[in-house]
C-alpha cells in the first residue's frame, strides 16, 4: 500500500526530515505539532492556553488537508514540559473534541523543540 504525504500551508512546515502527516489506507498519522504560527514560523506568545490552542489549530489544519477532521482522531498523544498545565490543556482540548473522545496519553517531558511547552500528535481513522 503506498503512502500519501499530507501537507497544509495552514500549519507550520516541518522543521526536520518528516512530513506533516502520512496517510496509509484509511489511517492518517499526524506528526507532532508544536505551537508555531504557520504564517511567521514563530512560537506563539501568551502562555500555555495560547500554545495549546495553536497546537490544536495546527492539528486541525493537517487533519482537514487529509480530508478528515479531529473528530476522526482515534488516538492523541500530548507532551508537556510541565504537568501542572494538565487541567488547562484538558479545557482547551474540550473545545476541539466531543464524546466519544479519542484515546489519549499525556507525557511529561524535559524539553520540546523551540522551547515549546506543549506538543501533540494524532492518529485519524477516516471512514
Amino acid at each position: 500500500m503506498p503512502f500519501e504525504v499530507i501537507a497544509s500551508d495552514r500549519a507550520p512546515a516541518a522543521i526536520g526530515p518528516y512530513s506533516q502527516a502520512i496517510r496509509a489506507g484509511d489511517t492518517v498519522y499526524l506528526s507532532g505539532q508544536i505551537p508555531l504560527d504557520p504564517a511567521s514560523g514563530e512560537l506563539v506568545e501568551g502562555g500555555i492556553e495560547a500554545q495549546a490552542v495553536r497546537v490544536f489549530e495546527n492539528l486541525k489544519a493537517v487533519a482537514e488537508a487529509a480530508g478528515g477532521s479531529l473528530r476522526q482522531a482515534a488516538k492523541i498523544t500530548i507532551y508537556l514540559t510541565d504537568l501542572g498545565h494538565f487541567a488547562t490543556v484538558n479545557a482547551v482540548m474540550a473545545r476541539y473534541f466531543e464524546p466519544p473522545y479519542p484515546a489519549r496519553a499525556t507525557l511529561g517531558v524535559a524539553a520540546l523543540p523551540r522551547g515549546a511547552a506543549i506538543e501533540a500528535d494524532a492518529v485519524l481513522v477516516l471512514g
